[in-house]
């Protein structure tokens, strides 16, 4: 982190501010990994992006506030892509893409012979979950989209469906529907699956093991037949086992009585935050009423210890996703 985003981040508007910090944070995550060491390239990247998140947690937590007001958000960008072709386009929403695996998308379309459009990070609703992104594009929740019965008058004329199954065998759901939009399941199916100390080093390699895949770039090819594909995410997630234990008693233990495992709760707007500074959480209003949410790279002992991966909290990686628009 450079003394001059530093400098951008307290003198800038927000807007400008979080322009810079997610060109920054692109920077970092977008450069080419070694597929037999993703693992441990992606979370020295997440290391070093601590730094940005311990300073927007430590000293200008009032950023967050305007994340929502103020970033490229991915539902809005996705509407404005979609209302932008009059010719065939596809979106392909991947639960829980977060940026450490853009550049294997990125790396694969390019040896694959696609042309990339644009590749930036978006961000995620607030709170960074699943529901309020359905939410945002107007479908109400994710299932929703299963067997074609997507209804969103942001997405007109839309072949919707949402899938677990495996790449090969959603590729061959895709028929010749001019307008796509596909929401799989992975690799938030997967993350929870993968709580001990070993789960990001096991979701990484199965990154890289699927993003690569002739299954998955089978699936991509047929949603680009005819067809401008964006690929993002609805959240990211943490690496929550790179972050630091909350020492202090008191602080741990709300967070325990407050959160249990998770990173967020309802609120009220009523609800008046706690007096630690720096803060331990911040209670933001958005379009999704009213949420108290973790701030930064913290984490606390719950019942079953730690979660070593999870989402809907406040650092950098839990709340940008890419957003990779590719042709053939």
């Amino acid at each position: 982190m450079s003394n001059s985003l530093v400098t951008d981040i307290f003198s800038l508007p927000a807007d400008q501010a979080w322009k810079c910090i997610l060109e920054d944070l692109w920077v970092i995550f977008s450069e080419p990994v070694r597929n037999d060491l993703a693992d441990a390239q992606t979370t020295e990247r997440d290391r070093l992006s601590a730094k940005l998140d311990n300073l927007l947690s430590g000293a200008a937590w009032e950023m967050w506030n305007s994340l929502e007001t103020d970033t490229l958000r991915t539902s809005k960008e996705l509407k404005v892509f979609w209302a932008g072709r009059n010719q065939g386009k596809a979106v392909l929403v991947l639960d829980a893409l977060s940026l450490r695996e853009s550049p294997l998308i990125l790396a694969e379309a390019r040896s694959r012979g696609y042309t990339i459009h644009q590749q930036r990070p978006t961000t995620s609703e607030i709170p960074g979950n699943t529901t309020p992104f359905a939410k945002a594009l107007g479908f109400g929740q994710r299932s929703n989209l299963a067997n074609n019965k997507g209804n969103s008058a942001d997405f007109p004329g839309a072949w919707t469906e949402v899938s677990n199954m495996p790449f090969a065998d959603c590729a061959g759901t895709i028929k010749a529907d001019p307008n796509i939009f596909f929401w799989h399941e992975w690799p938030d199916s997967e993350m929870h699956h993968l709580a001990d100390e070993n789960g990001y080093r096991n979701l990484a390699k199965s990154a890289v093991q699927k993003l690569c895949s002739d299954d998955f770039w089978l699936f991509v090819e047929k949603l680009t037949t005819g067809r401008n594909l964006v690929i993002t995410g609805d959240h990211g997630y943490a690496h929550s086992g790179l972050f630091p234990d909350v020492t202090n008693k008191d602080q741990s233990d709300y967070l325990k009585s407050n959160f249990k495992s998770g990173r967020v709760a309802p609120s009220s707007s009523s609800d008046k935050p706690h007096y630690w500074v720096p803060p331990l959480t911040r209670i933001l209003e958005s379009e999704h009423g009213s949420s108290e949410i973790v701030l930064g790279r913290r984490k606390w002992k719950s019942q079953g210890g730690y979660p070593s991966l999870t989402h809907g909290g406040l650092s950098l990686l839990e709340v940008t996703v890419p957003f990779i628009e590719i042709s053939k």
